[in-house]
């Protein structure tokens, strides 16, 4: 438990620190403007993958559904009070920084992995909503199950994700021989992957099982392991410079996470905005106080719940037990439960 509390309070502390910078000026007309730019124009502008199951991709009928997604509904909710006012604008892994930066977009919440270089170069992390790992899949016919039997192999690799990195240490490590064949797209790199182009698929273990479910004629015949047993905390992201943006996008996402730490649910927040808890009563805004600190109506937490429920929810039916990736919650269980995820007072 040590190892997991270290990380996780410093991931707290580096989520508190920002520094003020134009980008922020450029997007919306004038610094720490962003809100006032999202309620004139009437909704939040998401960066969104360009398909990936489980995490931000259109259903059948074009709505987007996604643990991804479902963390930009919570700020629109809270901003707007409708999760539907968000807007999702799909990006590859080159695009997607650069978007954000330059204001095409509010909020990338795109399993964007929390990076020194990243946060330095124009880019404020607010919390992780999802701990991951960087898997390596082959088919199960291959006959591997780790890294290191996998040297000589090709490997499928898209260029500007971390990946490239951890593909780069493999290779200075423990497999020297492995060969990468580079793709500048998601799409393209999956795509290569079951045509045969590569023997093995490296990304984040969440889109690998996301692309096996999805993508694969037999999701049996694939198997998914570590690519090194390090963890990558994939973090929504905004731009430097607007501290009141910032805080609404970090504390919409710690509402999904106390929300489940009270043992509030999509299906009960009505009865227990009638609790004499005063910790309950504050959160759900019955006691006023922390809307008119972020600039937001009080019943703001509210509304997130009621229309998307607490973060187990939204894990659940995005990409756990409810979902076709079935991912166990594992690090992404709350502390109190052994996890990293660590909710915040709201007072």
């Amino acid at each position: 438990m040590g190892k997991r509390w270290v990380m996780a309070a410093g991931l707290l502390a580096l989520a508190a620190c920002g520094r003020p910078s134009a980008e922020a000026a450029h997007a919306t007309g004038t610094a720490g403007g962003t809100l006032k730019a999202v309620r004139e124009r009437g909704y939040v502008n998401c960066g969104a993958s360009t398909g990936a199951v489980g995490f931000g991709a259109p259903d059948d009928s074009g709505y987007w559904r996604g643990l991804d997604v479902e963390t930009c509904r919570a700020v629109a909710i809270a901003v707007l009070g409708d999760k539907d006012k968000a807007r999702f604008v799909p990006l590859t892994g080159q695009q997607r920084l650069t978007a954000l930066q330059s204001g095409e977009i509010d909020v990338l919440p795109r399993t964007t992995t929390w990076t020194l270089s990243r946060d330095a170069n124009g880019v404020n992390f607010t919390f992780p909503n999802y701990y991951d790992y960087d898997g390596i899949m082959v088919r199960k016919s291959l006959g591997v199950s780790n890294s290191h039997d996998l040297d000589g192999a090709s490997v499928c690799v898209q260029t500007g994700s971390t990946t490239e990195v951890t593909f780069t240490n493999l290779v200075a490590g423990v497999a020297p021989h492995l060969k990468a064949v580079i793709f500048d797209s998601t799409q393209a790199t999956r795509q290569a992957f079951f045509s045969g182009r590569c023997d093995a698929l490296i990304t984040d273990a969440s889109g690998l099982a996301s692309v096996r479910a999805t993508m694969a004629s037999n999701p049996d015949d694939f198997v998914i392991f570590p690519a090194d047993g390090k963890l990558s905390p994939l973090t929504p992201a905004v731009r430097h410079g607007d501290d009141q943006w910032f805080d609404i996008v970090k504390w919409s996402f710690q509402a999904l996470l106390m929300a489940e730490e009270l043992g509030i649910t999509q299906a009960n927040v009505d009865t227990m905005r009638q609790s004499k808890d005063p910790t309950i009563r504050r959160f759900l805004g019955v006691e006023p106080g922390n809307g008119a600190a972020l600039g937001l109506d009080e019943d703001w937490t509210y509304r997130i719940v009621k229309q998307l429920g607490n973060y187990a929810e939204v894990f659940d039916r995005n990409v756990g037990a409810g979902s076709p990736l079935k991912l166990e919650r594992g690090p992404n269980r709350l502390f109190r439960d052994g996890g990293l995820m660590v909710p915040l007072a709201f007072n």
